[in-house]
């Protein structure tokens, strides 16, 4: 099924560079490439959104740790890595 857009002139000037750069082959393949893009960006909001709202189930339910036990535990990691990498 083929699809129309109107991208407005800037958008086009976009897709039209990238083909006569030669980065792209048509504009077909840009478009192809920007909706694979956003796919992409949806998939990890969408986990985002999953790890957000079960953080907040967590904290809900009490299942947390003191702030600052994790921020010494982050301490710790983040030294032991400085002395590691030198």
């Amino acid at each position: 099924m083929a699809i129309s857009a109107d991208l407005g002139h800037r958008l086009e000037d976009v897709v039209n560079r990238l083909v006569s750069d030669g980065r792209y082959n048509s504009k077909s393949e840009v478009l192809r490439e920007g909706v694979r893009l956003v796919e992409e960006r949806e998939k990890r909001l969408a986990a985002l959104d999953a790890a957000l709202a079960q953080g907040i189930a967590d904290a809900d339910a009490g299942r947390t740790e003191p702030a600052e036990e994790v921020f010494d535990r982050l301490e710790a990691k983040h030294k032991a890595m400085a002395e590691k990498n030198g």
